[in-house]
């Protein structure tokens, strides 16, 4: 079965695809697509970069999909021409067929989302958690490791200092990122800020290293999931936000919204 997507209108500012598929989970719930696959489709679609999209199709999971799909066009074509010699041929002839579900949502009036503790789909707007105390921040893995999302909390954090009371856990999604962030200067920016740099993968995500949390202490995360005992001990929790509001909250030391700094 299929499930499309359309999604109208421009996103605010400080609003990310990751708060729009926050947001999607959290009006879906964690089964609500179900064996489906999930289309994205719709002008704030075409605005986004790959990498935005690829946000999109990597937690349709949490809302139970076996897939999530972006249609291919133009920017697609250039992005997958830095990356092969071969001839890169697009078939967008899905998109025009019969969906089994078709659901709208406008984008404009979105604010940031938060994914609550133990769940995915427990998602509120920022403000209804902000101010909640935090002890670490993380930054990074395969949902929100890119460039862009770097960029985005280096350009909330620069000429700032974290606070004290965080540890800020900057995870580059790949060495090849990790370079050229390396390059642009992003990284020395997240450090001066009191980010600690750590090697690209995974991190404190699935609970493996470099982040561990321990009973009692809370986090703010990039990561696309945060059932207990996610990141370490079960008496921990774990809250799910964009690079914006992470790396707001790491600046505050509790939640914040990216908007009001």
């Amino acid at each position: 079965e299929t499930m499309r997507i359309h999604l109208r209108g421009k996103l605010p500012a400080h609003v990310s695809s990751k708060d729009v598929i926050l947001h999607i989970i959290g009006s879906l719930g964690s089964d609500g697509a179900d064996y489906k696959c999930v289309e994205f489709v719709g002008d704030t679609v075409s605005r986004m970069s790959i990498a935005s999209r690829m946000v999109l199709s990597n937690m349709s999971i949490e809302m139970g999909a076996k897939a999530g799909i972006c249609y291919p066009d133009r920017k697609t074509q250039d992005w997958l021409s830095t990356r092969t010699t071969r001839k890169v041929e697009m078939d967008t002839s899905c998109q025009t067929g019969k969906a089994d579900e078709e659901l709208e949502m406008d984008v404009e009036e979105l604010e940031p989302q938060v994914a609550c503790p133990h769940t995915v789909d427990n998602v509120v707007p920022v403000g209804k958690v902000e101010g909640t105390r935090i002890d670490q921040a993380v930054l990074g893995s395969c949902t929100n490791g890119r460039l862009e999302d770097l960029a985005a909390a280096e350009a909330v954090l620069r000429g700032n200092k974290i606070s004290e009371d965080v540890r800020f856990i900057v995870v580059p999604a790949s060495r090849e990122i990790y370079i050229e962030a390396a390059e642009k200067g992003l990284l020395s920016s997240l450090a001066r800020s009191g980010a600690v740099i750590v090697n690209p993968g995974c991190g404190p995500c699935l609970g493996g290293h470099q982040g561990i949390l321990a009973a009692g202490e809370r986090c703010i995360s990039t990561t696309n999931r945060n059932f207990r005992g996610r990141m370490g001990s079960p008496d921990s929790e774990v809250y799910l936000a964009s690079p914006e509001t992470v790396a707001a909250s790491a600046l505050k030391g509790a939640i914040a919204d990216p908007r009001r700094l």
